[in-house]
């Protein structure tokens, strides 16, 4: 018998079904996503040694195949001539929903291009659970994946989102988060940063302050799956303005106004500077991103950059 009553006893025939399994606690999957892996003639997983601990938890005992990064390609046309046949299929990742940052995407498009309908069956996402939790402002909101590893490719995706005033998700490994979060710091400036590490999971914590605040938490070895909610760009000098609201006194006249604006421009980027340095990023890194951001001259930011190194603390 189903554990849902509206359940279908049966998986249709040639249908692949895309299931989301659980981000860690095993107990957070829905009811259709255990009907549907009993009903199915085949489950295609990422790592099937990992889903048949799932599988065994629940007293599940199917046919399990193998599809990853490295045998996309070749098993991926196997799977679909299979649902071809008149085989239901269900595809599931190691955590979560499939085709979020993983191999299962170039499932599911080769089965659309097939005109095969795949029908989704909800629940766990890593990042929504995480955007929840996290104090920034749930939408508009960006999920950018993982960053690429290295190179121009990494640089320009961190200069292509800083200007991204919507709120930003990543995904990164434990070993390149020092990295990820100095480089965000460059190219992004000193932002709020939500960053969730094993979510659901018995060691679960949510780190939640500035980017240069975190690069000091995680300072030491970090492990477990990491989802960083990132605030998008202005959203805390908009939220100034807002506590602030109304125009400037009219008795300041025009050459004051202009000296005021310039000392409030010269102290943003000075305090900028400052962050980024903390941040653990080098004086020609950090003076680099300034001169950017401020159409300031790299020189006159280095050489502030040398003094700060030098103050003491």
């Amino acid at each position: 018998m189903p554990s849902n009553p509206d359940a279908e006893k049966e998986a249709k025939e040639g249908t692949l079904y895309v299931v989301s399994t659980p981000i860690g606690n095993l107990a957070d999957i829905t009811l259709r996503a255990l009907d549907t892996l009993r009903a199915v003639n085949l489950i295609a997983a990422e790592d099937t040694r990992h889903t048949r601990k799932l599988l065994s938890y629940y007293g599940i005992h199917k046919p399990l195949i193998s599809y990853h990064e490295h045998n996309a390609r070749q098993r991926g046309g196997e799977l679909l001539e299979k649902t071809a046949s008149g085989q239901s299929v269900a595809l599931v990742t190691d955590a979560g929903t499939p085709g979020v940052s993983d191999p299962g995407k170039h499932l599911i498009e080769a089965a659309l291009k097939r005109g095969m309908q795949p029908v989704a069956i909800p629940g766990a996402t890593a990042l929504i659970s995480a955007l929840v939790v996290s104090g920034l402002s749930t939408q508009p909101f960006v999920f950018l994946g993982f960053p690429p590893a290295r190179g121009a490719e990494r640089r320009r995706f961190f200069e292509r989102n800083a200007r991204l005033e919507m709120t930003l998700i990543l995904y990164e490994s434990p070993k390149k988060l020092a990295k990820t979060l100095k480089d965000m710091l460059g190219s992004w400036g000193e932002r709020r940063v939500a960053v969730a590490r094993e979510l659901t999971k018995i060691h679960e914590e949510i780190f939640r302050g500035s980017i240069s605040e975190a690069l000091g938490h995680f300072s030491g070895e970090v492990r477990g799956e990491l989802t960083l909610v990132v605030e998008g760009a202005g959203a805390g000098r908009n939220a100034d303005s807002q506590s602030h609201p109304g125009p400037e006194p009219s008795n300041f006249g025009p050459e004051r106004l202009n000296l005021k604006s310039s000392n409030q421009e010269s102290a943003a980027w000075r305090d900028e500077l400052k962050a980024l340095l903390l941040g653990g990023l080098s004086s020609k890194e950090a003076a680099s991103a300034i001169a950017g951001r401020f159409n300031l001259s790299r020189r006159v930011a280095y050489q502030a950059a040398l003094a700060m190194k030098k103050a003491p603390r």
